[in-house]
């Protein structure tokens, strides 16, 4: 998923391989807030979906992200989502339509995205494309042809992240 127009392809891109279900990727939200705040436009900062088989709604989640973008609200939705995982957990679905609702999206809309599985390629060929480069958790984050995996840890990962965002920049402008 990226907010991101046609004209922004020269920007460099930070693909996070995420999960709204997972504790983790709740976690990194600071850390991609502050990414998006360091380097607004400079840098295109992409969800990727990566939902685990251990959690029941990640599926469904992602799914509702891909809706919520085509609504032009991507980004505030997973943000919504993320913070409410353990809320995720026990209420599935209702969550799902709730937030989509919270934030003045199209809620019957999202509901019937939902039940025809409109979205359902574009989750499994994030997923797929994940699995052919070695993801196996989230959150999981690639940029210049680098994979950083952060679902054992944040630490670090930001500044990492920022050196590679930094350098492409560079080299783009040299």
């Amino acid at each position: 998923m990226s907010d991101s127009s046609p004209t922004r392809t020269a920007a460099p891109v930070l693909d996070v391989w995420c999960e709204l279900q997972c504790p983790d990727c709740r976690t990194a939200l600071d850390d991609l807030r502050a990414l998006r705040a360091r380097y607004g436009d400079r840098l295109e900062l992409r969800l990727r979906h990566f939902p685990l088989e251990k959690h029941k709604h990640a599926f469904a989640a992602a799914q509702a992200a891909e809706e919520a973008l085509e609504q032009g609200q991507g980004w505030p939705y997973a943000e919504a989502v993320l913070g409410r995982v353990e809320e995720l957990d026990r209420r599935g679905e209702e969550l799902l339509i709730e937030v989509a609702a919270q934030l003045g999206l199209d809620a019957e809309e999202f509901d019937t995205a939902l039940i025809d599985g409109r979205h359902i390629l574009i989750v499994d060929a994030d997923q797929a494309e994940g699995k052919a480069i070695g993801v196996t958790g989230t959150p999981t984050y690639v940029i210049g042809g680098e994979r950083l995996d952060g679902g054992k840890s944040q630490e670090g990962l930001r500044g990492r992240i920022e050196e590679i965002a930094d350098r492409l920049l560079a080299e783009r402008e040299a």
